[in-house]
């Protein structure tokens, strides 16, 4: 048996071989060249590679993973913190690329449930058309901020005018008022209004990538889009960030990738748990929203916390067993949906 543990960085790939038992064998480094990739990938056929563990296969090792799933050999991606975590308990301290990457190399051989990597999902279009227009919405309120710092010089009170700078009338008026202002403070007045072009610009950007999402309803989440409180654009960030829900054989194991399941804490006699500061953020923050919205429009999930509530438990702890059960439900959802995608890729192959 032999497995392969690459150590991915912008410039070089570092990878080492090991056998069955943790002892090192053959190494290869490669700089991030598209032919000394390749040159990696024939190295990892050469030495007839049962598995080859790649870390950030979705950040700095994308192109590498595509290169090695591409000549058929099979690959796991291995998160940075297990990585950390075997080289504090190895022997040797201090890190370097080479030692990494046997450390890679030999999680892979202790942690037999890594998820194997699909050409189909490492794209993930949806997560990044949803990053982007995260990263409108966030350069969105900081434009608006600065423009409400100009306006209340350039034009005191002038919220009874505009009201909230969120729509194009407020805007309009806004650029306005600016224009008015330039006389005065023509360097204030510039300003304010380069940023309500801004906001424009932005807004038609964050219409189009609205637009571009229908990348969404090609993957047919209809049992997804139909739990209360999950939205397009949940639904993007769901299916973004799982990649492929059939990696999560249970819904547990989505739950804890999540950070939606507690963490046991018990010791001897004493049973208890604490809460998950890990896992997946942007998951929880999605299943996160699930709750807040079925807190106030579902009558199941109102009541359940309700329950929850009577059985002395905080606000946000009920919250957080709400969540739990969320996971489950859309564990259950996505795997339907996966399943029916596949059976309509069936058909037409057939």
């Amino acid at each position: 048996m032999v497995i392969i543990g690459v150590d991915c960085h912008t410039r070089v790939h570092v990878a080492a071989a090991i056998d069955g038992q943790g002892q090192v064998g053959a190494r290869f480094t490669a700089s991030a060249k598209a032919e000394e990739l390749a040159a990696l990938t024939t190295w990892a056929c050469q030495q007839g590679a049962d598995l080859v563990a790649v870390e950030g296969a979705r950040g700095f090792g994308l192109a590498v993973t595509r290169c090695l799933i591409a000549a058929g050999l099979e690959v796991v991606d291995v998160p940075t913190r297990m990585t950390a975590d075997g080289r504090r308990q190895g022997r040797h301290r201090g890190k370097d690329d080479e030692s990494d990457a046997v450390v890679i190399a030999r999680v892979a051989l202790r942690e037999h449930d890594l998820p194997r990597l699909r050409l189909a999902r490492l794209d993930a279009d949806i997560k990044l058309l949803v990053d982007a227009r995260n990263q409108l919405v966030a350069e969105g309120t900081r434009v608006r901020n600065r423009l409400h710092a100009l306006l209340l010089t350039l034009s005191p009170g002038y919220r009874e005018q505009t009201g909230a700078l969120s729509s194009k009338r407020a805007l309009i008026v806004a650029r306005r008022l600016a224009l008015r202002a330039r006389v005065t403070d023509p360097v204030r007045g510039r300003l304010a209004v380069a940023a309500v072009r801004r906001l424009f610009v932005i807004g038609a950007e964050a219409a189009e990538f609205e637009r571009e999402k229908q990348a969404v309803g090609a993957r047919h989440p209809k049992q997804l889009l139909a739990i209360c409180g999950v939205s397009t654009l949940v639904a993007g960030k769901l299916l973004g960030e799982t990649h492929d829900i059939t990696r999560f054989p249970t819904a547990a194991s989505f739950a804890s990738y999540a950070g939606a399941a507690p963490v046991p804490a018990s010791s001897g006699v004493t049973r208890r748990y604490r809460l998950n500061r890990g896992g997946n953020r942007q998951l929880n923050r999605a299943l996160c929203t699930i709750a807040m919205v079925q807190a106030r429009w579902h009558p199941d999930a109102v009541a359940y916390l309700k329950r929850k509530r009577a059985e002395g438990k905080r606000p946000a702890e009920a919250r957080r067993c709400l969540m739990r059960h969320l996971a489950n439900a859309v564990h259950r959802a996505m795997l339907l949906d996966a399943d029916a995608v596949r059976a309509s890729s069936t058909m037409h192959a057939a």
